[in-house]
This record gives structure tokens, sequence and C-alpha cells, in this order.
């Protein structure tokens, strides 16, 4: 008894000690121009940055987490300079996301590949 109860306070340990789970969001991801990308916490949000290319290092948006696997946000366009209203969405290893100005009219999107 003694020795499932160690067992048992051994397991459940995680479960009190301040270990958070990561978001699936979270990790290093490669656009289809091959930047890669670094989603992390943030406070509240997700931070994206550039973690490659001639702007590594500059942030290009935040997230917030909007249901299972589902994201919304700023996302910024880098090369471009704009930044959009953006959501995205995760499947396994792959992040679909989405950029739209004037309330939709007009989007642009693309996957990105968990690395």
């Amino acid at each position: 008894m003694t020795k499932f109860l160690m067992v048992a306070s051994l397991m459940a340990l995680p479960l009190f000690s301040g270990f958070a789970l990561a978001d699936g969001i979270e990790g290093m991801w490669k656009r289809p121009n091959g930047i890669l990308v670094s989603v992390h916490k943030c406070g509240a949000e997700f931070c994206v940055t550039a973690a490659s290319g001639s702007h590594k290092g500059e942030s290009a948006g935040k997230m917030a987490a909007a249901g299972t696997g589902k994201y919304a946000g700023t996302l910024t366009d880098l090369e471009a300079g704009k930044t959009y209203s953006g959501k995205g969405a995760l499947s396994g290893d792959s992040l679909t996301m989405s950029g739209c100005v004037l309330g939709g009219l007009f989007c642009k999107g693309e996957n990105w590949a968990r690395q």
C-alpha cells in the first residue's frame, strides 16, 4: 500500500507543481516560402515571430485561442509591411493562417508546416 501511494504521488506531482501543457499552436512553423516562424506564449496570447529570413526576430502578429484548434488576432505581412485581421486553424502538424482587410472583403491565406 505504501509503495502504491508513493507511485501515485509521483505520478500526480506534475499536476500540482505549476507545470503547464504547451498549446498545440506553440512551436516552429515553416511557411510555403521557406521562412521559419516561431509561435510562443506571451501573456494571454501567442506571439508570432519571424525566426529566419530578412525579418528574423520581428513580430509577425499575435493570436488568442478562439476555440479548440482555432485562433484569432492580427497577422503582419512583414514583406509588405501590412497588418491584417487574422485567423488560424490547427489540424495535426498543419496550421492554416489567413488574414483579411476591409471586413473580410480581401483575404489571403497559407498553410504552415510544423518543424
